[in-house]
């Protein structure tokens, strides 16, 4: 039986996935991968690293599928969107890759949103710029590394580099190509988006644009060495893993609310027109002539994890058994009582400004570790919430497919359904992104009629969870506090970041 090959690049880990043509994972091997934060806002990568643990990861996974490399017929890349992934006229990287969590650009965005060409944006691109958008990076970097600005030849995303590593052919996809120079009625390359942004000069570095299912290479000799895949593999263009996410639950399509609670919270949509509006962006999806309309920051299930490294891994290590279930227990006890806490799930971004900072509020001296937690997930929840009541202005969904890793806690899925007012589908698919890319291979390479055409039962694979009645009111009147306080917050957010700056001069 043919096997593919999915690898999922994120802000944290990089995972190489081996799916037999069923759908059913073989093999999953992680690599983490760091992040450097050399100044505040600046979250970067080596590239050249990145591709090491990937190509590591790929061994890995390869080894342990219980299957010949040779099985392997198709393989594709997903990875997060946006950033900035450059090199130079001899295809080396310019510097680090910039990850989608860099905030270094908020000024160049405050100054666009007082002067009209946010707005001028949206109407063209069919979306207003965010901090990590290649559009804003590149200003910023026009600006204050102008010579390693001009020595730019190829402008990429992180999915797109490691293409190239594997294969030594340079492109995107249609998802990736829109994030931030496409006109969003014909989908492709806009001169005047160019303009709008004065990048006129990096024209000829954007990368040629293929469907996502397109065969655009082969694994070379030099990636076959270090990743144990054989010499000739084909290589399709891979997808956005927004996109693939939402692919990867059988959501990607027309009517049907998908989210994604990862690192950002995603929020999107299909739809068979452009529709644009400031909270939410409109991309290409993975078909012409079909948009993708996505409400998303980076305040998702980060914020858990973050938790969970910096005040919880030691108590599991001595335990010895997983953290989640050390704590699940303590979360559904705190859900039996009343709480006065909220929280905002802010650590690396909002969708209520750059200068948006993490709290808790109402934190009392009685409230256990499972409150905290408990209000962890009502925030990251009521943060989706946020985003989704956006979408609702423009889109009609009558039911939510969730995804990603505290989907998996029933607790969280259930106060996901509540809080939405809507039945909410968790699908058991575990790496959902991986998987929509290898749905890409496996369209590329013939095995499947379109990269929608899941060979799976997925009805099957599905939990429902509707909404508690004898709740609604309570997490509704929780949800509209955490939106007051957040907007009482947006004056006093400015200054807290002010002390971080007169810290750090003070240093």
């Amino acid at each position: 039986m043919p096997s593919f090959l999915g690898i999922d690049s994120g802000l944290t880990m990089t995972k190489a996935v081996v799916f037999d043509s069923n759908g059913t994972v073989l093999s999953v091997a992680r690599r983490r991968v760091p992040q450097l934060i050399p100044k505040a806002h600046h979250v970067e990568r080596d590239m050249d690293i990145l591709w090491a643990m990937t190509a590591e990861a790929i061994r890995e996974a390869v080894a342990q599928s219980g299957r010949y490399a040779s099985d392997i017929v198709g393989v594709a890349t997903t990875a997060h969107g946006d950033g900035l992934f450059i090199l130079d006229s001899d295809a080396r990287p310019l510097g680090h890759g910039i990850l989608s969590l860099d905030g270094r650009t908020s000024g160049i965005i405050d100054a666009w949103n007082k002067s009209g060409i946010s707005k001028n944006a949206l109407s063209l691109t069919g979306q207003v710029p965010l901090a990590s958008s290649p559009s804003a990076l590149l200003c910023w970097m026009k600006a204050f590394e102008p010579e390693r600005y001009t020595r730019i030849s190829h402008i990429l995303s992180c999915k797109d580099w490691l293409r190239f590593c594997l294969t030594g052919t340079i492109g995107t996809d249609y998802t990736e190509a829109s994030t931030s120079f496409t006109d969003v009625k014909t989908q492709v390359y806009s001169d005047a988006a160019l303009e709008l942004y004065g990048l006129e000069a990096v024209k000829q570095a954007l990368p040629e644009v293929s469907h996502s299912a397109s065969l655009v290479g082969k694994v070379t000799r030099a990636a076959a060495s270090v990743t144990g895949l054989v010499e000739g593999t084909p290589v399709a263009a891979g997808i956005h893993d927004v996109t693939a996410s939402a692919l990867g639950i059988g959501g990607h399509k027309p009517g049907m609310l998908s989210v994604v609670a990862g690192t950002f919270s995603i929020n999107e949509v299909v739809s068979r027109e452009p529709r644009m509006g400031e909270g939410w962006l409109c991309r290409n999806a993975i078909e012409p002539k079909l948009w993708n309309n996505m409400a998303i920051s980076p305040a998702s299930s980060a914020n858990y994890e973050w938790f969970l490294e910096n005040l919880c891994l030691d108590e599991s290590h001595a335990a010895g058994k997983s953290i989640h279930d050390i704590l699940g227990a303590e979360i559904n006890e705190a859900l039996k009582k009343p709480s006065s806490l909220l929280f905002h799930p802010f650590l690396f971004g909002s969708p209520f400004g750059a200068q948006a900072s993490a709290a808790f509020i109402g934190l009392r001296g009685w409230h256990s570790r499972g409150t905290l937690l408990r209000s962890i997930f009502e925030g990251i929840i009521f943060n989706h919430r946020f985003h989704i009541d956006a979408l609702k202005t423009a889109f009609a969904f009558d039911q939510v497919m969730l995804t990603g890793g505290t989907s998996r806690n029933p607790a969280f899925a259930q106060i996901f359904a509540t809080v939405m007012g809507l039945p909410v589908i968790v699908n058991d698919t575990p790496e959902a992104a991986a998987w929509g890319a290898a749905l890409c291979a496996g369209a590329a390479t013939g095995y499947y009629k379109s990269p929608q055409h899941d060979p799976r039962d997925l009805g099957a694979l599905s939990h429902r969870f509707l909404p508690d009645g004898a709740k609604v009111e309570k997490l509704e009147s929780r949800y509209q506090l955490f939106c007051e306080a957040a907007e009482a917050m947006a004056p006093l957010w400015p200054k807290l970041e002010q002390l971080a700056k007169d810290e750090q001069s003070q240093a």
